[in-house]
């Protein structure tokens, strides 16, 4: 497999804080990538370097060779980088169809003041994007909440409506934060389901930042851990699993509890 993503000696500062301290990461295309830690690791501000939100002092951000360091966030999300959030990008007054039309509307292919002025082509481009919204909500099952304000909906579809956003700007690489948060443990399960096909289907690349460590052991084939932005290991979930330093700060007892 090829690499996607390269980051190397990625540094990261606010004032005397040190949140990201050298860290080396490695995405190979077509994995499915996990990324634990404590809270307060650096595992939200590795996502903002990622995508450019957060620029880091020092280190370089390489995506299928390119050095992207020094691009902003759209420029990135362009070029087929996209993310969830750890507390939801969704507009909550919007309905779930709505949002996700909103962000496919990235691949729109004209200025607003065109759509705005009706000129030849837009209608017809209007179209096709519904008829991509509607794809991507039968593929997360949230047909039956297309017309449904986001903010009235449960925290779980909630969650759900964030990943058919992301998924809307046909990305190459797919960053999830916490992606099971706020989920009962079948919709955690069809999650990991939903991840495995999208990876298949898709040919996506995911790298997710996780808690729910079954979820992590099921899906990932590959495991960073991060403590006080530092990485403290990386291997095979298995691997990770009987790490014991990885035991002792994050999974709990050997037996397996978490």
């Amino acid at each position: 497999m090829t690499g996607l993503l390269e980051v190397r000696a990625l540094s990261l500062r606010f004032g005397g804080l040190q949140v990201l301290d050298a860290v080396d990461l490695d995405l190979p295309e077509g994995m499915v990538v996990g990324l634990i830690g404590p809270n307060g690791a650096g595992k939200t501000s590795l996502f903002n370097c990622l995508t450019g939100s957060y620029r880091p002092q020092q280190g370089t951000v390489r995506f299928r060779g390119r050095d992207i360091s020094g691009l902003p966030t759209h420029r990135r999300a362009a070029l087929g980088i996209a993310r969830t959030w750890q507390n939801l990008g969704v507009v909550g007054g919007l309905t779930v169809a709505d949002n996700v039309l909103l962000a496919r509307h990235q691949h729109a292919g004209y200025h607003a003041l065109a759509g705005l002025l009706g000129l030849p082509g837009t209608g017809r481009r209007e179209r096709e994007l519904r008829r991509d919204t509607e794809e991507v909500l039968d593929y997360l099952d949230l047909r039956q909440y297309a017309a449904e304000p986001v903010d009235g909906l449960p925290y779980g579809i909630q969650k759900r409506c964030d990943l058919a956003m992301a998924l809307a700007t046909d990305p190459e690489l797919l960053l999830l934060d916490e992606p099971s948060s706020g989920m009962g443990p079948e919709e955690a399960h069809q999650l990991g389901a939903t991840l495995a096909e999208l990876t298949g289907q898709l040919r996506l690349t995911v790298l997710m930042i996780e808690h729910h460590v079954p979820l992590v052991v099921a899906i990932c084939d590959y495991v960073y851990v991060l403590n006080v932005g530092q990485l403290l290991a990386q291997g095979e979930p298995a691997k990770i699993q009987q790490h014991p330093d990885v035991v002792a700060a994050y999974l709990g007892e050997p037996d397996g509890a978490a």
